[in-house]
């Protein structure tokens, strides 16, 4: 039987021991973190699932998530949250999630939302070149050079380098880049496009920032 890798973003050690065993003993494979950057020096390519705490101490788990999906990371994410408000639950898909769980949680309700988004699969994984994403700095990096970005220009950047050569429109963008409910005018989004384009030439190799016209915008 081919075995089920579950890695486990957390940053309460209680919380974290106790998913990992719980978790274990219902046949998966386990490895835990309590920082984002020790997931992502730890292959998370190679998860079947991803659980991963919103509040972090190191990076907002959803920067985390948008990151790893620029990455091409595919597999599902649950995540976990003390925080029920709608804009955070839609934020949250925003940022690459597939389903929500709000603590305090039973236990089963988690392996049953796992074992359903195994069933659910997850699609082809992609790249943008030398392109990576750092959600602790909020920073872009290629060819050994690093591009600061505000935490809108990082979100904005991660949506469009989760779907290389794909033209993304300019509602997702937004609903990836604030928060539910802000009002975003269309030359605010377009300024902040600027701006990316601006430090992605700075980066050698990076793929182009395209205008795909009466849609939005691609990268790659």
């Amino acid at each position: 039987m081919t075995e089920t890798n579950v890695h486990v973003l957390e940053d309460d050690a209680e919380l974290r021991s106790l998913l990992t065993r719980s978790l274990r003993e219902e046949g998966f494979t386990v490895t835990a973190s309590g920082r984002a950057a020790d997931l992502l020096a730890r292959r998370p390519d190679e998860a079947d699932v991803l659980v991963v705490d919103i509040g972090l101490p190191d990076a907002d788990g959803r920067d985390v998530v948008f990151a790893l999906r620029a990455q091409g990371v595919v597999a599902p994410v649950l995540f976990l949250t003390a925080r029920d408000a709608l804009p955070d639950r839609l934020s949250g898909f925003a940022a690459g999630g597939d389903d929500y769980l709000v603590k305090p949680f039973a236990l089963a309700e988690l392996v049953a939302r796992i074992r359903a988004l195994l069933k659910r699969g997850a699609g082809s994984a992609t790249s943008v070149g030398v392109l990576r994403l750092d959600p602790e700095a909020h920073a872009a990096f290629a060819g050994g050079e690093r591009a600061r970005l505000t935490p809108t220009e990082f979100r904005l950047l991660a949506c469009l380098a989760a779907r290389p050569g794909a033209a993304v429109r300019r509602r997702e963008l937004v609903q990836a880049g604030w928060p539910h409910g802000a009002i975003v005018h269309d030359n605010t989004l377009d300024v902040y496009i600027a701006r990316l384009r601006r430090k992605l030439a700075e980066l050698p190799g990076t793929p182009e920032l395209a205008t795909v016209h009466g849609v939005g915008y691609s990268l790659g």
